[in-house]
């Protein structure tokens, strides 16, 4: 046999490997962003939350900002005690919205624990500007 001791590959836990691979901050907000024609949809996943009271969607400078703030409590009253688990806290997302977005017709829906942001985005034909050229 060559080389040392063989050594099993292990998957590390879930919030272990989102720390090592960067994406531990934002591991209580998932986004999925496409494009449905001319406008951009983003979807995100917020099951336990109360768009009314604690979604804050704001877009300022080409950025779309979601924030959310989730307030769950699960409660067992066992014989041998009582255990609570908590899920809590304060989540931000920030998303750069593409030239041409039209900021003030941005309109959003939430339904089955998913939040849905549509953003209208002008035709890039719409956009465009001949530049004339000038002889001096």
């Amino acid at each position: 046999m060559t080389g040392g001791p063989r050594r099993d590959r292990f998957e590390l836990p879930d919030s272990v490997r989102r720390f090592f691979e960067g994406d531990w901050e934002t591991a209580g907000m998932r986004v999925e962003e496409y494009l449905d024609g001319s406008t951009l949809v983003v979807r995100v996943d917020l099951p336990g939350v109360d768009p009314d009271t604690d979604v804050d969607i704001t877009v300022s400078a080409g950025v779309l900002r979601i924030q959310a703030e989730r307030r769950e409590q699960v409660e067992h009253k066992l014989k041998e005690g009582y255990r609570s688990e908590f899920r809590y806290g304060t989540f931000v997302r920030d998303v750069v919205l593409p030239s041409g977005s039209k900021e003030g017709e941005v309109s959003a829906g939430y339904r089955d624990g998913v939040l849905e942001v549509r953003v209208p985005i002008a035709d890039r034909s719409d956009s465009t500007a001949k530049v004339r050229v000038t002889r001096d």
